[in-house]
Order: structure tokens, then C-alpha cells, then sequence
């Protein structure tokens, strides 16, 4: 079966978007929490490791979170109207 017609190219709604951004900045501070958590169990030189990730995640997160979906800004629009003519054999006025 044919796949309908899309109308227009309108981007995702602005509710879904702001969910969709908040979801990751969520995901980036969980695992920022878990870096400071690794912090105290982990020794030597790996301590590195989640000392980087819990610096460097906040910039990460709030650059995801503000980065917008990414698509075709531009809205498409239908073309103009075409006058059809009356008469049957379509021959004009």
C-alpha cells in the first residue's frame, strides 16, 4: 500500500522537540552522577577517567539541549492556484 501524501514539511512540534532535548540533557547529568559516583571507587590512573566525564559532561549537555532537531528549517508550501477553464473541451474563455 502507497504511503499517504504529505501535505506539508512541517517540523516536529515544539513539545516534542523541548521533550526530545530535556530527555538528553537528563541522560547527560545521570551519567555525570555516575562519573562523581565512580570517583570514590576507583583508583590509580583510571580516576582520570570519570574526573574528565564529570567536567566535560555539563558543556556536552547544554550544547545537546540547545541544539535544536536539526531538520529543514524551511516550511514547503503548496504552488499558486491554477485557474481551470469552464468549457468542457478546455479550449479557455
Amino acid at each position: 500500500m502507497k504511503q499517504p501524501q504529505s501535505i506539508t514539511s512541517l517540523p516536529e512540534s515544539p513539545d516534542v522537540d523541548r521533550r526530545r532535548r530535556m530527555t538528553r540533557y537528563f541522560i547527560a547529568m545521570v551519567t555525570r552522577v555516575l562519573c562523581i559516583v565512580l570517583c570514590f571507587f576507583v583508583h590509580g590512573w583510571w580516576l582520570l577517567l570519570p574526573i574528565v566525564g564529570a567536567l566535560v559532561l555539563p558543556y556536552i549537555a547544554v550544547v545537546l539541549a540547545n541544539v535544536g532537531t536539526g531538520g529543514n528549517p524551511e516550511v514547503l508550501r503548496p504552488g499558486a492556484v491554477v485557474p481551470v477553464p469552464h468549457n468542457a473541451d478546455g479550449a479557455g474563455e
